[in-house]
């Protein structure tokens, strides 16, 4: 569930390291936003980090789509790649 849909980036793991280098272990989660997209007819939600988010609603406005509507074209490059 922490993956985007575009990039697949998902969680992190690292290491807390205190002064006196007590190791815990750490997650880190991406920013994701669920985003509805409707391509022929269905609508299911994806997943987007932030970065992507902002490259699918400015691809959309490119294509010709309004602000609020998430209809997919065949010719929307990496959205048309989506399973929906």
């Amino acid at each position: 569930m922490y993956i985007c849909s575009r990039c697949k980036k998902g969680v992190q793991v690292g290491m807390n390291v205190s002064h006196s280098h007590i190791r815990t272990k750490k997650r880190s989660l991406p920013n994701l936003h669920v985003f509805k997209l409707t391509k022929a007819g269905r609508t299911a939600s994806a997943y987007f980090c932030t970065k992507c988010l902002r490259v699918v609603k400015n691809e959309m406005q490119v294509k010709g789509a309004t602000k609020n509507q998430t209809e997919v074209k065949e010719s929307a490059g990496d959205l048309a790649q989506l399973p929906i």
